[in-house]
């Protein structure tokens, strides 16, 4: 035998063959699960070996996202991912039925919070698709928006989130208003925020797209698509900022913050209050500005 067949036939030289790498990662996994019984003391231990394991192609990169997630949700409370009530969409009442129709058309949501005298005051959650089939009822004569109310969910801001998800789940709701410890609404929470907490940002048909990137929640609030370009931004608001620095009005942003900001983080650039509403470690997505 020579000495390149020789050198062929050596255990160094030999390619991993798939029972090799089957063997390897059954070895990973076994390893996994010993520590997920009780060998690891931490979150953070269990994931220090779950990214050591998709670092050798044994997990993949969108699992261990997720598992980091689910780990996340377990530490975090409802206040950390609230929407705030200043940006909740709310219809009120004993408003007109053109006003509230032209609410829940602008908006696109599902489910609207329905108040009385003010935000603290919920007389409960109103479905569009319950307004919807309404129309399509030739008897009905008169809409009386309380027929059609369903009850809110009310919770405090200390629950956790994956109590919250448990519950959601338990009891088909999809959205909980969120009081503080003297019982006044501070803002509300939906079962897509949670899960956006474990799976990444959700897109949906109600996402802004190109053709309508600026919504008018009123009052002087309005709801910015991050990759809106900075000259649209421009004509609609009458602003000046610089169309050469950024394309987008979310790079804009980005830079005033100075880091990756997370939800209801606040930037003031020239006259503009910019709140985050949505976002994640890799870029913005939602932006609530208001005029100063």
């Amino acid at each position: 035998m020579n000495e390149r067949s020789e050198q062929a036939s050596t255990p160094e030289s030999r390619s991993p063959t798939l029972e090799d790498k089957n063997t390897n990662k059954k070895g990973w996994l076994e390893k996994i699960g010993q520590a997920l019984i009780g060998s690891l003391d931490t979150p953070d231990q269990i994931l220090e070996l779950l990214r050591d394991a998709e670092k050798r192609d044994i997990l993949g990169l969108d699992a261990l996202s997720m598992i980091e997630g689910v780990l996340e949700v377990n530490e975090m409370k409802v206040r950390d991912i609230m929407i705030p009530r200043s940006q909740m969409t709310v219809l009120e009442i004993d408003a007109p039925i053109k006003e509230t129709l032209r609410i829940i058309v602008e908006s696109a949501h599902s489910r609207f919070p329905v108040i009385g005298d003010n935000r603290d005051d919920i007389e409960g959650i109103l479905l569009a698709k319950d307004i919807l089939s309404f129309f399509l009822d030739e008897e009905q004569q008169q809409l009386e928006i309380r027929d059609l109310l369903r009850p809110a969910v009310i919770i405090p801001e200390s629950k956790r989130l994956n109590v919250l998800l448990k519950d959601f789940r338990n009891y088909r709701n999809h959205m909980a208003i969120i009081v503080d410890e003297y019982g006044g609404v501070s803002g509300l929470v939906t079962i897509e925020d949670v899960l956006e907490q474990i799976v990444g940002e959700i897109a949906d048909e109600h996402d802004f797209d190109e053709e309508k990137n600026i919504i008018s929640r009123g009052e002087g609030i309005y709801a910015v698509n991050s990759l809106t370009p900075v000259e649209e931004f421009n004509d609609y608001f009458q602003a000046s900022f610089s169309e050469r620095e950024f394309d987008t009005i979310g790079g804009l942003v980005l830079k005033s913050f100075g880091h990756m900001p997370e939800r209801n983080e606040t930037t003031e650039i020239d006259g503009f209050l910019f709140t985050v509403i949505k976002s994640d470690h890799r870029r913005l997505y939602l932006l609530q500005v208001q005029s100063l």
